[in-house]
């Protein structure tokens, strides 16, 4: 039986680490508005240049999650389909998938299709992923692999640090005086997704380096043994190289990764923005 992973761009990957017979894996873009420009999350994406004129730019920006049809091209591929989404709650993205899988149940009521809301975005995603392909290629039948997907996904986390405050300011959620003052402190918001997939603010911290080590001291206080770890950066692979050594010299057993953002999770976390799952 053919299989098809389905993500959309908040994954923060374009394929999967390894090669299998009988898994495809496809995304499905963001697009992230700025300006009068349309800056859309696929491989021909220049981040770097998009996350320049998000920073130059004086306007509000916003972000437009896949539409039903584009899921419901996808979710038309023979096999059994697995989509992933960013949170439910960050986005309309999960939504979205679920009115594609009701109108592909309309026409093909045993098409077998399952969604899996992260809850999260990015590394956390990936992660995923890799669980679903694993899974996959032991054997397992669909339900199986979903169940096991959800209940992995509970015990999953993620923690992210902000050196930049500028999509706050635009969007309404922080003053211009609080934000320039943030700046020019240098400090560094750092935040965890909750259990039901929002975005919370927990510490703000003056430098790279406390920012690293609240990140530290969150992975330690949630008393977890990590694993497995994903770092993804946005234009500061110096500061993630920094946190996986640490992370390895803490817990030598854990695989870390670090992967460059995608387009949406770059428009989130900005310039020199970490987002790390565990």
């Amino acid at each position: 039986m053919e299989w098809n992973i389905i993500a959309d761009s908040s994954c923060d990957t374009f394929e999967l680490e390894k090669q299998y017979s009988d898994i495809r894996f496809s995304t499905i873009p963001f697009v992230i508005s700025v300006d009068s420009k349309d800056y859309v999350d696929d491989e021909t994406l220049d981040t770097a240049r998009m996350v320049s004129a998000m920073e130059e730019s004086k306007k509000t920006s916003h972000t437009s999650c896949p539409s039903p049809n584009a899921w419901y091209e996808q979710f038309l591929k023979p096999g059994y389909t697995i989509a992933v989404t960013i949170s439910s709650r960050l986005s309309g993205s999960f939504n979205s998938a679920t009115t594609a899988m009701n109108m592909i149940h309309e026409k093909y009521p045993d098409k077998k299709i399952a969604l899996i809301d992260s809850h999260s975005t990015g590394p956390e995603m990936i992660m995923i992923i890799r669980k679903l392909c694993e899974w996959i290629n032991s054997g397992a039948d669909f339900d199986d692999v979903v169940r096991n997907a959800i209940e992995y996904e509970k015990r999953t986390h993620i923690v992210f640090a902000l050196s930049s405050f500028n999509n706050l300011i635009k969007n309404g959620r922080m003053s211009r005086i609080a934000g320039f003052l943030a700046g020019r402190l240098h400090m560094w918001g750092i935040g965890i997704g909750s259990e039901e997939g929002t975005i919370i603010i927990k510490h703000k911290v003056r430098g790279q380096k406390k920012a690293l080590e609240t990140i530290i001291s969150d992975i330690k206080e949630r008393r977890v043994k990590p694993v497995e770890v994903v770092i993804s950066y946005c234009q500061n692979l110096e500061l993630a190289e920094t946190l996986k050594a640490a992370i390895e010299k803490l817990w030598n057993e854990a695989k870390v990764t670090i992967v460059p953002t995608r387009g949406l999770c770059s428009y989130y976390a900005e310039r020199n923005g970490l987002i790390v799952a565990f």
